[in-house]
């Protein structure tokens, strides 16, 4: 695919919210694609905002993001509606060893790729803290997060991932920003057939 800046052209930044329960790893994946290096963070109380230029080999790279970090504690969840709002991708960070709340979690990724802003926002799950003992497979946190029952309309790609030494995020950005290239083709395609 080679560099795709032509692909973006026309855009500006990328707008992509992070979500996810609280203690998956949100804020430490954020800071890892800014700085390529471990932060010790604190629970985010609200959001975190960052505009990043993105790394890696692959065909993200140069591709400038405004990424919106939103809180996940059960409190601070109803701003993910206004926060994913038109958004051009959506990643969802889980806790890959926290069996216990996976059912919460698909509850509540369910609900916000529900929305009718969000029908057809290319999904990148980060699969997290995949370096720890009786973390679950991406075949499992796939079939527990329910991910075939989403709209057929929503590209989705499952990444393991280890924030803390950034282990997969850069394959994981490469595939969203495929996905984000391949929905604006096509609308761009629709929008030319009306």
């Amino acid at each position: 695919m080679g560099n795709s800046f032509s692909n973006l052209a026309s855009f500006q930044s990328l707008h992509i919210v992070m979500l996810g329960l609280d203690s998956a790893g949100k804020t430490t994946v954020l800071y890892r694609l800014k700085f390529n290096e471990f932060v010790n963070t604190v629970p985010t109380i609200g959001f975190n905002t960052e505009r990043i230029r993105l790394g890696g080999a692959g065909a993200s790279r140069g591709i400038s993001c405004h990424f919106w970090d939103v809180g996940g504690q059960e409190k601070l969840r109803p701003l993910w509606k206004p926060y994913s709002r038109c958004t051009d991708g959506i990643v969802y960070v889980v806790d890959s060893v926290d069996a216990e709340r996976l059912e919460e979690a698909r509850t509540e990724l369910h609900k916000i790729t529900r929305f009718s802003e969000n029908q057809g926002t290319p999904l990148l799950v980060i699969a997290n803290k995949q370096d720890l003992p009786r973390a679950l497979d991406v075949g499992e946190i796939e079939r527990q997060l329910a991910l075939a029952e989403l709209s057929p309309s929503t590209p989705y790609h499952v990444q393991p991932a280890c924030a803390i030494i950034g282990e997969g995020l850069d394959e994981g950005m490469d595939r969203l920003y495929e996905m984000i290239v391949k929905r604006r083709k096509s609308l761009k395609q629709k929008k030319k057939k009306q």
